[in-house]
């Protein structure tokens, strides 16, 4: 199949109102109960869990399928999210057959009536559908076009009850044919129910219901609220007892939680209702004055029990599990007692709430299976007419049911009733959990019932604590969010355990009444009351208890949206739904649900909003109706560019619905979708000599979007190219994309590619079956001269088929950032400072698009383009400026290093206060040196005394030794003042030499020396 412009058979509002009233008089066709059909919907994986046998003479020219409808945004649904999907491959040379069955265990004397809604090719590519039921059976019905569902319908009769017998269809068709089935419904023709009440909301009469089902609520919160100070009241707006309005909306039994201690040692509650046993018998008796009768769900905790916690309560948190044993066999019975002794009318008690991981702290299940015995022991103790309940959860995971109820069996559990919690977001589809309860209940011979359940009405949220649904993401919402939707909801909950047949006892909805104790505007007031009262789901004391949950999220209610009654304590009509699942129940046609539109465009092509929108009208029926788009908004969406936005609409009688728009870049590429008939841009290629064996073909139902696409068989081998060259690209980095679907391709050898400059970029694909859309990409594609070739290779053996659509290339901000070059620089420095010539490296890099080019320049000079290393040899400061670019033309902020080269030795100049010596003979004479240096660059660094010396060796024998003549020298520091003997002993002066020598701030340096003399002719003196 493939994107049609979607044509559904709509109704326009005018219509639709204009003959509601007969809409409102049509009832439904007379039934009676009888065994059911198994996923009749096709909503869960027939193949997995075999609710359908699938049979067909020859297997490898079909190609049948568990269909999702998200697959295809264009088609139109039947019901719910899945179908059967079927196609005759184009290989087969005749036309080809297969069955879809299911078999009855039992099927009772009477009439009855098998149908099924079909919808698939036309003409010769039509499917032909036959219905049968045991030996009788339709003429065949041909399909006749996409979006054209049509039902089949087999009347028969059964003369005496049968076994075994066999419903189901017989599909077959040419070569090419396709088509879907759904909604396989059987229905009973014997008996005649009662006409449908007038009602605010549309009910379908609950086929198969008994006369004492349990239609049940849990309102375990209703002590703690009503002390918060919420009120309830009839539906004419007067205060009245919940217990009282329950019962008046046909409720019998109302499901209470126990927990052992829910306080701390200081009595503060932990919330939740703060459900203690005093709490259950007030709620019982309440229960019981009203002609309910009571579910007592006992959690075996202190504080809330699901899948992923079981604490023990407090006071058994130490005991042996012998002793643990005694404790909750005592407990129930006495507690058990206590209710009954208060007049209570108890009708079934739930041994553990959700104990898929265990119960009472314990998580094994040799251990698990022994405590739920004692509560059972205890339980038939008290009363042996009380029903005993085991809860679980998670229906929707394979197989987890079947494993728990054969742990219960082999471990020998006593109970009556296999409970299980559904929640429709979260828990799987309808089919499923009819399937898996009537799998415990046939295999075991247990009852099975819905322990919780419940919906929500409206996405506002009370009292400001945030609800548990509806979310954006991980949930499934198959109903409006509306009063409608959510009796819808509880409606076919009902409907799903009533499908079980006799073992299917009752449903309770959670919590229908936990509403907001003050609006989400007084949130401070709120949490104080919720912590007064436990009247919140949590309170901060529980955090001893429960420090990782409670202790974390404490607050209020997560489900006022999900309540039976008003923010304001009204009830909700959804709430007579316990009523109405009798009779059923018909009311004025209006929309209940308006479909927000998504509209994915590509810019620089027409964008348009559609002329209509999907309704979802109270009775169920799916419509359209025309909607006025606000203007301004889509031309300012228009003009802004790609992007997302929202466009505000408004439908006849004035509900609004939103557009999200998004605009997706402009593609480059041209006649992406082979829709236009000049295709001359196409190249198409074929290798090793294989002879044409591509098309431009029509065929809707092979195309993506639109109704053309390139077709590809041959039965000598597929080997093919096709590929589009784009010039006058903007340099940049681009996306593409295709979409390729087919089969019977073995050895395949298939890529999506782009060639631009001398790089070859590739992106492997398949094909996985009709209309599987494989959809490969390449990203981050630069192209730097301007142009590019895009296109695919495909190549497989003889037999392989497909097509391609929808290329798609696409500029996308794939490199805004500038290259970063870094300056290197020869050589050592000192004190910043270089004593020779520096050659300098400039290294640049770019990860993405690369270098094109690096520049600088040198102090006042001119750029210029870096083509290698280079000396910086001027004395001074040097400064050096850079800078690079990358291919696509990002330019680096200039950077710059300074070069600070110093190759001068500093000056240096000595003196002395005197420098002939005329004292007396062997006299030291104080000297002082007058020493100065200068740099003019990296500046003087240090000076130092480096030696004095004598012409006049030592003899170490008193005048003449000079180690004695210099006295009062530190060497080696900038030593001014010193001792010299002026020492005459020679045949000649005495002559000192005395030396310095500096150092500037590069390690350059100087050596000076000066003189100091004793003259030999004052040897006398």
């Amino acid at each position: 199949m493939g994107k049609r412009s979607g044509r559904i058979v709509a109704m326009f509002l005018a219509f639709l109102m204009v003959f509601s009233s007969l809409l409102i008089n049509i009832k439904p066709a007379n039934a009676a109960a009888l065994p059911s059909l198994v996923n009749g919907g096709f909503e869960s994986d027939f193949w997995d869990d075999g609710s359908w046998k699938v049979e067909a003479p020859v297997w490898n020219h079909l190609d049948l399928q568990y269909f999702s409808y998200s697959g295809d945004p264009y088609i139109k649904k039947d019901e719910g999210e899945h179908a059967f999907k079927y196609w005759i491959k184009e290989t087969a040379s005749e036309t080809q057959s297969f069955t879809v069955k299911q078999t009855l265990a039992k099927l009772p004397a009477g009439s009855y009536e098998l149908s099924i809604h079909s919808m698939g090719g036309a003409g010769a590519e039509a499917g032909s559908v036959k219905l049968f039921a045991g030996n009788q059976m339709t003429n065949a019905a041909a399909t006749t076009g996409y979006n054209n569902w049509g039902t089949i319908t087999l009347n028969f009769e059964v003369s005496e009850e049968v076994s075994n017998f066999e419903v189901g269809a017989i599909v077959s068709g040419a070569p090419k044919a396709w088509g879907y089935l759904d909604s396989v419904t059987l229905k009973s023709l014997n008996a005649s129910v009662p006409d449908p009440v007038d009602a605010d909301i549309f009910v379908e009469r609950v086929e198969g219901i008994s006369k004492d089902f349990i239609k049940g609520v849990d309102v375990s919160s209703i002590v703690s609220l009503e002390n918060s100070g919420v009120t309830f009241k009839n539906e004419a707006g007067a205060e009245q007892d919940i217990f009282k309005t329950l019962a008046d909306s046909g409720v019998n039994y109302v499901r209470v939680r126990v927990w052992n201690d829910p306080f701390d040692a200081a009595g503060n509650g932990y919330g939740g209702g703060n459900n203690d046993l005093a709490t259950a018998i007030e709620i019982g008796k309440r229960a019981t004055a009203n002609g309910m009768k009571l579910l007592v769900d006992f959690h075996y905790s202190d504080f809330w029990a699901d899948p992923a916690k079981q604490q023990a309560p407090k006071a058994w948190a130490n005991l042996s599990f012998e002793d643990k044993k005694t404790a909750l066999y005592n407990y129930t019975k006495e507690s058990l007692e206590a209710m009954k002794a208060a007049g209570i009318n108890i009708g079934m008690v739930q041994v553990g709430n959700e104990t898929n991981g265990g119960v009472a702290g314990e998580k094994d299940w040799t251990k698990v299976s022994a405590l739920f015995n004692e509560g059972s022991k205890a339980i038939r103790a008290v009363d042996s007419t009380i029903l005993v309940a085991v809860h679980f959860t998670n229906p929707e995971t394979a197989g987890r049911y079947a494993s728990l109820a054969k742990t219960l069996h082999d471990n020998g559990v006593d109970y009556d009733v296999f409970a299980s919690s559904y929640y429709p977001f979260w828990h799987g589809t309808l089919s499923n959990l009819t399937a898996v309860l009537k799998n415990v209940a046939d295999t075991y011979g247990k009852k099975v019932m819905v322990a919780e359940t419940s919906y929500a009405y409206t996405a506002e949220d009370g009292d400001g604590h945030g609800n548990t649904a509806p979310k954006d993401s991980g949930q499934v919402l198959n109903y409006p969010i509306t009063v409608q939707g959510q009796a819808n909801s509880v409606r076919d909950v009902i409907q799903a355990v009533a499908n079980v047949g006799e073992a299917g006892i009752g449903v309770f909805y959670w919590e229908p009444a936990w509403l907001p104790v003050g609006p989400a505007t007084q949130f401070e007031q709120n949490k104080a009351i919720w912590e007064k009262y436990g009247s919140g789901w949590a309170t901060s004391f529980a955090g001893e208890y429960d420090p990782h949950d409670a202790g974390a999220w404490y607050g209020g209610s997560a489900v006022d949206n999900q309540a039976l009654f008003d923010f304001t304590g009204k009830p909700l009509p959804s709430l007579n739904v316990f009523n109405y699942v009798d009779t059923g129940a018909v009311a004025p046609l209006k929309i209940d649900e308006i479909k927000d539109v998504t509209v994915s465009a590509i810019l620089g092509e027409e964008i348009t909003l559609p002329e209509t929108v999907t309704v979802t009208y109270n009775n169920g029926t799916i419509g359209s109706t025309s909607v006025t788009w606000d203007a301004p908004a889509l031309e300012q969406a228009i003009n802004s560019g790609a992007g997302k936005y929202v466009i505000e609409g408004v439908v006849e009688g004035g509900a609004t619905v939103k557009a999200h728009l998004t605009i997706n870049p402009k593609n480059y590429v041209v006649n992406p979708g082979f829709e236009n008939s000049d295709r001359a841009m196409w190249k198409v290629s074929y290798g090793n000599g294989t002879q044409p064996h591509t098309s431009f073909q029509k065929k809707a139902s092979d195309a993506k979007s639109g109704e053309y696409a390139l077709h590809f068989y041959s039965d000598k081998g597929v080997d093919f190219k096709v590929e589009q060259t784009i010039t006058g690209l903007e340099p940049g980095y681009y996306n593409l994309s295709m979409f390729l679907q087919g089969g019977e391709a073995a050895n395949p050898e298939m890529y999506l590619f782009a060639k631009t400059g001398e790089k070859e970029l590739k992106a492997n694909t398949s094909v996985n079956g009709w209309v599987n859309w494989s959809n490969p990409q390449i990203k981050e594609i630069l192209v730097l001269d301007g142009t590019i070739t895009i296109g695919a290779s495909i190549k497989a053996n003889a037999g392989a088929w497909g097509t391609l659509d929808d290329f798609y290339l696409y500029r996308v901000d794939g490199d805004t950032k500038a290259p970063v070059t870094e300056a290197v620089l020869s050589g050592q420095d000192r004190n910043g400072w270089y004593n020779e010539s520096v050659n300098v490296t400039l290294n640049a890099l770019d990860d993405k698009s690369g270098v094109a080019k690096t520049e600088y320049k040198l102090n006042t000079g001119n750029w210029q383009t870096y083509q290698g290393s280079f000396d910086v040899s001027a004395e001074g400061e040097n400064v050096v400026q850079y800078r690079s670019t990358d291919l696509l033309g990002n330019i680096e902020e200039v950077q710059s290093v300074t070069v600070k080269i110093d190759k001068s030795a500093p000056t240096l100049n000595v003196s002395f206060n005197t420098s002939v010596l005329t004292d007396r003979n062997h006299a030291l004479i104080p000297i002082k040196a007058l020493v100065e240096g200068a740099d003019t660059l990296s500046g003087l660094e240090r000076i130092e005394l480096v030696s004095i010396t004598s012409n006049q060796p030592g003899n170490g024998k008193g005048d003449g030794d000079t180690l004695h003549d210099i006295q009062g020298a530190d060497f080696g520091t900038f030593d001014t003042d010193f001792l010299l003997r002026a020492e005459r002993s020679g045949s000649g002066d005495r002559v000192y030499t005395v030396t310095y020598k500096a150092w500037d701030h590069t390690g350059n340096s100087v050596i000076q020396s000066n003189q100091i003399i004793v003259k030999l002719n004052n040897s006398k003196k």
